[in-house]
């Protein structure tokens, strides 16, 4: 599947779509795709500060449990609530319904650390 080019990516396999100061985070359709179906997902706290690539959670699946990470750093703002009743939204629509959490930009210039659609391609098939 190819990812959504409005979107960075971490080598960690999760997504970000900054809109000024905002950051949403997901992960991708590669790293949902590897896990299998998600039963399980362990959020950051509302108010949490947390730094970029920190292991900020877990996600669970039928398959594996695997740790969290977060591709920005900051506040985290928001929390996926409905993931609580639904985690499996994170499968059916991984850059939707089912994203994780929102941060307040620590700094915007991190995001040089981050790959384009393109170069987080060939990570994912290199894996």
């Amino acid at each position: 599947m190819a990812q959504p080019e409005n979107l960075l990516y971490s080598k960690e396999h999760e997504w970000v779509k900054i809109d000024g100061e905002t950051a949403t985070v997901g992960i991708t359709d590669y790293a949902q795709n590897s896990l299998g179906d998600i039963v399980y997902v362990e959020l950051p706290r509302v108010g949490k500060a947390i730094e970029q690539f920190g292991n900020i959670g877990v996600v669970e699946s039928v398959k594996a449990v695997s740790d969290l990470f977060t591709p920005v750093g900051g506040e985290v703002l928001e929390i996926n609530g409905a993931l609580e009743a639904d985690p499996a939204a994170v499968n059916r629509d991984p850059y939707g319904a089912g994203w994780l959490f929102k941060v307040k930009l620590k700094d915007t210039g991190e995001k040089s650390n981050l790959l384009s659609a393109q170069d987080y391609e060939k990570i994912a098939h290199d894996v």
